[in-house]
C-alpha cells in the first residue's frame, strides 16, 4: 500500500509498455491520430534496426499458417477477420515474391482441431492466391477450434528436410484465443528451435502466452493487431528477409542454379508441347511452342523462378537475383529533426512544403544531408530502397555501396 500511496509503480508493472497512455482523443473525439502515431513509431523503430553487411536468409522457405476456426468470423476487423485477412494476403503474397523471387511459400489451414496443407512449398504467387480464394473465402469454411501443434508439426515435417543454407520460417495468423493440441506443444517448440525454424505470430484478438513463448524461443516476432492498417503493417514486415540463424550459418556451400532463356522447342521447327508446371492442373495446361527449358534436363516451364520437377535444379533469371540486392544494403534510417526550423523548406523528393505537413518532424539522410517528409521517408525505405539524394550524388552513392 505504501508504494501505491507514493505514486510508484508495482514491480510487475515495469515490464509492460503502457501504450494506453499514448492514446488520446483529438479535437473531434477520435482516436485514429494516436493509433497512427503508435504505428509510425513502431515502423521507424524497425527501420533503425536495419543494418547493412548482415548475413540474411535470402532463399526463404515460408509456411503461412491460417487460423480457420470460428473466431475468424468475428467482426472486429471489417467486414470479418477472415475477409480482412484474405484482402491483406493478396498484397502480401505478391509483395513477398516480388521482393524474394528465389523463395518459396506453402499454406496450411488449421480448423476443427486439425491442420491441412492446401499448398505445397512453391514460388507461384497466383497459384497460392487462387488456393486461398477457393478454400478460405467462405464463412462456412471457418469452423471449430484451431490446433497450433498439429499445424506446426505439419510445417516442420517439410522444413526439416530442407538444406542447411535455406531459411526456414513459419508465419501464423491466429484469431483464436485457444488451441486444441494432441500432445505437449513445448516439445514441438524445442524441435523447431533445434532445427532453426523461426516462428512468428500475428494475433488478431489478444496476447496468448503459448504464442509469446513460441516466438521468443524460436527467434520470431509476436504482435497483436490494433486495426486493419496495423495488421497490414505487421504482415508486410515479414517481406524483408530475416537475419540468418545459427543453424543456417553452420554450413556455407555453393548453390547450383540454371538461367534459361525463353526459346522455342527447336530453332528450326516449332513444336507444340506442354510445360511441366501445369501438368497437374488440367484447366491451365495448354500446348505451346515457347517456354523456358531447363539447361540440365530440357524440361519446359512457362515462367520463372521455379524448381525443376525432373532434376531439382533451381531455375531463375538474372533480374531475380539483382532484385534481392537491396536487402543486403538497406537505406539507413533517417535522422528525425524538429520541423520548426524547416517550415520554409521543401521535401527533396516530392517538393512538398514542410509548412503544410501534419507531422511535427522532418527526416534527414545523413550521408547526403537532404531532408524528406514522413511519407517520402516510408516510401524510400519500404518501396524505393534508394535515397534520391544519395543516388544523385554519385560520390555518396559509391561510399554507401562500398
Amino acid at each position: 500500500m505504501a508504494e501505491e500511496e507514493d505514486g510508484k509503480e508495482y514491480r510487475w508493472e515495469t515490464g509492460y509498455e503502457k501504450t494506453w497512455e499514448a492514446i488520446k482523443e483529438d479535437d473531434e473525439g477520435l482516436l485514429e491520430g494516436s493509433v497512427n502515431e503508435i504505428i509510425q513509431k513502431a515502423k521507424r523503430k524497425r527501420q533503425a534496426k536495419r543494418k547493412g553487411h548482415t548475413r540474411l536468409g535470402m532463399m526463404r522457405h515460408l509456411y503461412l499458417i491460417l487460423d480457420g476456426s470460428e473466431a475468424m468470423l468475428d467482426q472486429d476487423l471489417k467486414p470479418t477477420r477472415q475477409l480482412c485477412t484474405i484482402k491483406l494476403l493478396e498484397g502480401f503474397i505478391d509483395e513477398f515474391f516480388d521482393q524474394n523471387p528465389i523463395s518459396q511459400m506453402g499454406i496450411i489451414i488449421t480448423k476443427n482441431k486439425r491442420a491441412d496443407k492446401i499448398a505445397e512449398l512453391a514460388g507461384n504467387a497466383q497459384k497460392h492466391l487462387s488456393v486461398i480464394q477457393s478454400q478460405f473465402s467462405q464463412p462456412s469454411q471457418c469452423s471449430g477450434e484451431p490446433s497450433l501443434q498439429n499445424a506446426l508439426d505439419l510445417a516442420f515435417s517439410s522444413l526439416r528436410m530442407l538444406p542447411t543454407h535455406a531459411s526456414r520460417e513459419v508465419l501464423i495468423i491466429m484469431g483464436s484465443l485457444t488451441t486444441c493440441d494432441p500432445g505437449d506443444i513445448t516439445q514441438t517448440i524445442v524441435s523447431l528451435k533445434q532445427c532453426g525454424v523461426r516462428v512468428s505470430v500475428i494475433g488478431l484478438a489478444a496476447e496468448v502466452k503459448i504464442c509469446s513463448t513460441l516466438c521468443r524461443e524460436t527467434g520470431g516476432y509476436y504482435n497483436v493487431v490494433l486495426d486493419d492498417r496495423h495488421f497490414r503493417d505487421l504482415l508486410f514486415q515479414h517481406v524483408e528477409p530475416p537475419p540468418a540463424t545459427t543453424a543456417t550459418c553452420q554450413e556455407a556451400s555453393l548453390i547450383k542454379m540454371g538461367f534459361p532463356h525463353h526459346q522455342t522447342n527447336d530453332q528450326r521447327e516449332s513444336l507444340l508441347s506442354m510445360c511441366m508446371c501445369h501438368l497437374d492442373n488440367e484447366e491451365e495446361s495448354k500446348l505451346k511452342t515457347g517456354g523456358y527449358f531447363c539447361p540440365q534436363c530440357r524440361s519446359k516451364y512457362c515462367e520463372l523462378p521455379v524448381e525443376c520437377k525432373v532434376c531439382g535444379l533451381t531455375l531463375v533469371s538474372a533480374p531475380h537475383l539483382a532484385r534481392s540486392y537491396h536487402h543486403l544494403f538497406p537505406v539507413l534510417a533517417f535522422k528525425q529533426v524538429d520541423i520548426e526550423n524547416f517550415k520554409d523548406s521543401t521535401c527533396y523528393a516530392c517538393q512538398k512544403n514542410f509548412s503544410h505537413a501534419d507531422n511535427k518532424y522532418v527526416y534527414q539522410c545523413e550521408p547526403c544531408s537532404q531532408f524528406f517528409c514522413l511519407d517520402c521517408d516510408f516510401f524510400i525505405h519500404d518501396t524505393l530502397h534508394t535515397c534520391p539524394g544519395c543516388a544523385t550524388n554519385q560520390k555518396t552513392f559509391q561510399q554507401n555501396v562500398n
